[in-house]
Order: structure tokens, then sequence, then C-alpha cells
């Protein structure tokens, strides 16, 4: 066993301070870690007695838990329409399904939260006075609604220049390997990834990159394990995907050539296990 003494000296030969800085007066310091994971917690939900009057309510859920489980991933999504539902049964439903990670904005007209159910989605819509004009519940792995507003203007590939600005080296290349791939996500291939994290580049490649894909007007937010940011670029199948720790540090910058990226979506255990749960809610107002 070592004694305070080989300990304290073993503390000064490794420890905090114990090697010498850099000849600019550089220390090393270490990145902080994601913290804050968010994980399922149950909804405050009202007592048996106080949804006495409130059967529509019960029955949109009740409609939300079929669709859960008749959910086989291939068919298309499916809807429960809540548009005229009055303020109270629209309050018992609003605290069952709750708050969820994902949050999508598609335009000034479409905007969706995913529940605390995975794969319960909250789709309203919004003339251009921002007045509600539709309100429904969907069941998908990622709201089908936005997915036929993406990309509906958008260009087919890249536009590659002739010739290209100052202190842009790296992105280039990057305009070919992405029209290369569109094709195939656009008939199931995997997710291309380009890792720009990875590769050397100037600030200038970036604004360049960020200029001529465009902005295709879709806007996610997956707040998971610190934060994942996805926003449609205005080329066909083309999204930028950047990943912040808890501390708001740009940690992961990546281009994703596919219909829609992973990250954003329910996976299908997990829908499965909201039809669980939603059952065992809804079992108390049965």
């Amino acid at each position: 066993m070592n004694n305070p003494t080989e300990n304290n000296i073993m503390d000064a030969l490794v420890g905090p301070g114990s090697q010498p800085e850099d000849d600019d007066g550089g220390r090393l310091e270490y990145m902080k870690m994601p913290a804050g994971m968010m994980t399922y917690s149950a909804p405050d939900l009202p007592e048996a007695e106080e949804t006495s009057g409130l059967e529509k309510g019960k029955a949109v859920l009740e409609a939300t838990l079929d669709l859960l489980k008749d959910f086989s991933g291939d068919d298309p999504a499916s809807y429960v329409d809540v548009t005229g539902v009055n303020a109270a049964n629209l309050k018992l439903i609003d605290q069952v399904l709750g708050e969820g990670e994902v949050s999508v904005i598609a335009g000034a007209n479409i905007q969706a939260q995913e529940s605390v159910l995975a794969g319960v989605w909250r789709i309203r819509c919004f003339d251009d006075n921002g007045l509600i004009v539709g309100d429904a519940i969907e069941v998908a792995s990622f709201p089908q609604m936005v997915m036929r507003q993406a990309f509906s203007d958008a260009k087919p590939a890249v536009e590659i220049p002739d010739c290209f600005g100052p202190n842009i080296f790296n992105a280039p290349p990057l305009l070919p390997e992405i029209n290369a791939h569109i094709p195939g996500s656009m008939n199931g291939a995997p997710a291309h990834v380009i890792n720009l994290s990875l590769l050397p580049h100037t600030p200038e490649d970036l604004e360049f990159l960020d200029h001529i894909l465009g902005d295709g007007g879709i806007s996610i937010l997956s707040r998971g394990y610190g934060n994942c940011r996805i926003n449609a670029a205005g080329t066909r199948n083309v999204w930028w995907v950047r990943f912040f720790n808890s501390q708001e540090t740009l940690i992961l910058n990546t281009v994703e050539i596919t219909t829609i990226p992973e990250v954003a979506c329910a996976a299908r255990e997990d829908i499965s296990d909201s039809a669980e749960r939603l059952d065992e809610i809804l079992e108390m107002y049965r």
C-alpha cells in the first residue's frame, strides 16, 4: 500500500499543474462533455374523475393508440384530425401527449412537435396570417406532412460554378460528390455523410457551401444528448446536420444526402414502446 508521502509525490508528478506550460503560456483545457440527456418521463396527467365529459379527447387518444398498434413502418403515415376539437378536450390530449425531443418548422405554414411518445407528432398548419387552419396527430417515423413539403422547390443538383472566390479550397471537390449521391438518395440508398469536422476547410469554404446548396426552409431541432440542428438545403435531399454539446459548442458538422436524416426519425421499436405506454395511460380513463 502506498503511504501518504508517496501519494503526494505522485500527485506532484502527474497532477494538475505538474507539467510545464507551453512557451506561449497556453494550457491544456478539456472540452466539457455533453450533459442532461433527455429521457422519457411520464406526463403530468389529470385524475380519472377530472376527465368526466371529455369523451372526445379520450376517443382521439384511443384512435391514436390504434394507429400506433397498426404501425408497420411501410405504410403511409396515419392521422387523427383534431381541428375543431374544443379547448377542454384539447387540453386533455395535450396533457397526455406532452412535448418530446424533436421540433420541426417547415416554412411559415407548418409546425410539428413530437410528443413524449416517440412517433406521435402534433402537426399544426397556419394560414398567411398565422392563424391555425389545421390541427392533427400523426403517427410516423417522421411527419409525412412535412416531407411532402420538403424539397418541393429544390434544385435537382448542385450548380457547379466555373470559378471560385478567394480562400475557397476544399469545398469545390465536394460538389460533384454531392451530385453523385443525389440520384441514389431518391431510390432508397443509405445516407451518404460528408463529415466536414474531419476535413480541412476555411470559413470561406463553409460560407460557399451554405450559399451554393441554398436554403430549403425546413428546420429540425432534436434535443437528445445535447442538441442536433438539421436544416434542409435548397438542393434535393441535401441536409446540414450539426451536433452541439450542452455548452452550445459545435462538435460535429456534416452534410447528409438522404430523404431524411435518421437522427430526426423515431425508431420502429420506440414506436412499439409508445403503443404500450399510451395503452397504460389510457387504462386509467377507461
